[in-house]
């Protein structure tokens, strides 16, 4: 699994996470002003770009304010100065503490859904709903659903996508975790299950990728100690998950914002780990 982060000088960073084993690719250089994030949705990779070696987008927090972010990479591998790429989405997300956007599509069938999750300090967990309409007269972040009570969790990392429902796995501050279904029907009433009830405290940050056809690795993330963990997490069942710990990940994780890095939607793995 590929996890990213951003780093306090605004590289966009990663490294290959395998069992017992960590490889840092060399980071994309200034793609954000320093010390500008705070919080990033997952972001994906098209290397399919003419001209280009890839191109790289996402959504990210800077300040109290949402943007739609992308950069494109030359045939060197470094960052096209000359297509910024970032646009404004709005105010309003100086409490954000977690977001993603899950992308299902099993390519080439319909339907293809983008959904948007915000998680504010306040525990409210709110979704928005993208319809692009292949370019004619797109709704983007429609249909607004909320819903309340989550303001004990730490982090998230979403397990699971499909064509009914999303699940989150989520940590507590006080070391429970839990997995989060939320149906894709209004209005949003996620469906809340323990998995285990203590010891997972110390993470800051999830990183999820699905493993073999119903699992999930999960690595999760302590910035405190800058060290990180691993796991196979089976397929979820409350308190009967299956969870083998992968030990230790041999590197440092120091920096202050992390997410899923993944390949652009279509050709990237879709989870079910729920």
């Amino acid at each position: 699994m590929v996890v990213g982060s951003v780093t306090a000088g605004g590289d966009v960073a990663s490294k290959l996470v395998t069992v017992g084993a960590a490889t840092a690719d060399a980071p994309d250089i200034g793609v954000f002003p320093a010390g500008a994030v705070r919080v990033s949705g997952s972001l994906e990779g098209d290397p399919d770009v003419t001209g280009h070696s890839a191109w790289v987008g996402g959504y990210t927090v800077m300040g109290s304010s949402m943007y739609s972010t992308s950069y494109y990479l030359t045939l060197d591998g470094d960052v096209d100065r000359t297509r910024p790429t970032t646009y404004l989405v709005g105010g309003g997300w100086g409490d954000t503490t977690f977001f993603e956007t899950t992308r299902f599509w099993d390519y080439p069938k319909l339907p293809n859904l983008t959904t948007q999750y915000q998680l504010r300090a306040d525990g409210t967990l709110t979704r928005w709903e993208m319809y692009y309409n292949n370019g004619n007269n797109p709704r983007l972040w429609a249909n607004k659903r909320s819903a309340t009570g989550f303001a004990a969790v730490k982090t998230m990392a979403m397990i699971s996508q499909t064509l009914t429902y999303d699940t989150f796995l989520a940590n507590t501050r006080g070391g429970a975790l839990y997995t989060i279904r939320i149906p894709r029907t209004s209005p949003m009433k996620p469906i809340v299950k323990k998995v285990r009830g203590s010891t997972w405290q110390a993470f800051d940050a999830l990183v999820a990728e699905k493993c073999g056809r119903y699992g999930t690795m999960v690595v999760g993330i302590d910035k405190d100690t800058q060290t990180a963990y691993s796991y196979a997490v089976g397929h979820a069942n409350g308190t009967a998950t299956v969870i083998q710990g992968l030990g230790k990940v041999p590197a440092t994780f120091a920096d202050p914002v992390y997410f899923r890095r993944q390949m652009r939607q279509g050709d990237a793995q879709m989870l079910f780990g729920e």
